[in-house]
């Protein structure tokens, strides 16, 4: 049988870069520096450069990112925070952790991410902030929502772990809104080999706040004005993420080739729901998500011949335990509940190579062929 097709292949991402991201290690290591300092200092201006934005400050992973974001604008108890009721649960965790109450709202059934007409229904005299996600890594309709946000008086943040380098209308993602949460989890487009995570804004204050509160409070040693978290980008993570962000562009690149080579030769596939970008949007194509309604049967017969495949994700948050106290059952949400009972991620990465690819989109052929008809 032929090698197996990974979804992600980090250790191909490694060996690419392994003398500078070595150098790197060393050089931290040399330095006797190991909480911030210069390394993080440095990555965070290279990519507050990256994404348009005046300020990026690195935290300890994405769902702190939020959380601060959320903490260091003022929101907590008694406030609500519209997020989407289609994303990873550490969305809403960012909300909850901070004393708010996440406040679901429907996707756009082709885009998979907020609908701003339901964005506006939702809110109430509780709303405090729209927590937009950029879901798979597309971007939302952030130009509507801004309008929105602006006309209701309300705070609008996005969730960009899974947008590295993408654009909307020609802006980079990371200076679309207030305050931009980022993750550097290893598996994502600038991924770090450990968690990481870093929050991107034009606000000074905010910028501010957040430097403090992920230090203990602490702008000054031993001195504490806040009660604040330990959440600091580690420098070595810092280093190893300046190693990466230059090759950024070029290895978005690469997965927006298989983006289009999988969206040119699946689109006759019978049954398959493909992917939907608006001409205005540039995708990092984090991941390539496709949509069927035996999506368990598919996702069986790829892994029964040697293709990895992720499911993102099988229970939306309001139906996890973890949010039982809502009270929600199936049906509340059912644009969400369907695409989480459809959504399959293929294969997508800087090092996936064009005949995995088409082992992939021959498996998916099959797989749709041999169903019955009609």
């Amino acid at each position: 049988m032929a090698d197996e097709v990974l979804f992600l292949d980090l250790k191909a991402a490694y060996a690419e870069l392994q003398p500078e991201l070595d150098a790197a290690y060393q050089r931290v290591m040399d330095s006797g520096w190991y909480i911030l300092g210069e390394e993080v200092e440095a990555f965070e201006a290279e990519f507050a450069a990256a994404c348009g934005a005046k300020y990026a400050v690195g935290v300890g992973n994405g769902l702190e990112a939020l959380h601060l974001i959320l903490r260091a604008a003022g929101i907590g108890a008694g406030d609500g925070v519209i997020v989407p009721a289609n994303t990873y649960i550490a969305t809403w965790l960012a909300v909850s952790q901070a004393g708010a109450t996440p406040v679901p709202v429907e996707p756009d059934p082709r885009t998979c991410n907020l609908d701003p007409n339901r964005v506006e229904a939702a809110i109430t005299p509780r709303t405090r902030a729209v927590l937009a996600v950029h879901l798979y890594g597309q971007p939302a309709e952030m130009e509507a929502l801004v309008e929105i946000c602006a006309r209701r008086g309300l705070l609008l943040f996005d969730d960009a772990a899974q947008a590295h380098g993408a654009f909307y209308r020609g802006k980079p993602v990371g200076n679309l809104c207030h305050a931009t949460g980022w993750s550097f989890y290893p598996g994502k487009n600038l991924g770090a080999y450990g968690d990481a995570g870093a929050v991107s804004s034009d606000d000074p204050a905010l910028a501010e706040k957040i430097r403090r509160l992920r230090n203990y409070g602490s702008a000054v040693k031993y001195y504490n004005e806040v009660k604040g978290v330990n959440s600091r980008l580690d420098p070595l993570q810092a280093a190893f993420l300046r190693v990466k962000l230059p090759r950024l562009p070029e290895w978005n690149a690469r997965r927006a080739r298989i983006a289009q080579y999988y969206l040119q030769e699946l689109t006759a596939a019978p049954g398959l729901i493909l992917p939907y970008v608006p001409a205005h949007l540039e995708p990092a194509w984090h991941l390539f998500v496709i949509q069927h309604p035996q999506r368990d049967a598919l996702h069986a017969h790829l892994r029964a011949l040697g293709i990895q495949t992720l499911i993102h994700y099988p229970v939306p948050p309001h139906l996890q335990p973890a949010y039982a106290e809502m009270g929600l059952r199936p049906g509340a949400y059912p644009l969400s509940e369907q695409i989480h009972a459809q959504a399959l991620s293929l294969p997508i990465g800087p090092h996936l190579s064009l005949a995995d690819v088409k082992r992939v989109i021959a498996a998916v052929r099959s797989f749709v062929r041999a169903l019955p008809a009609g």
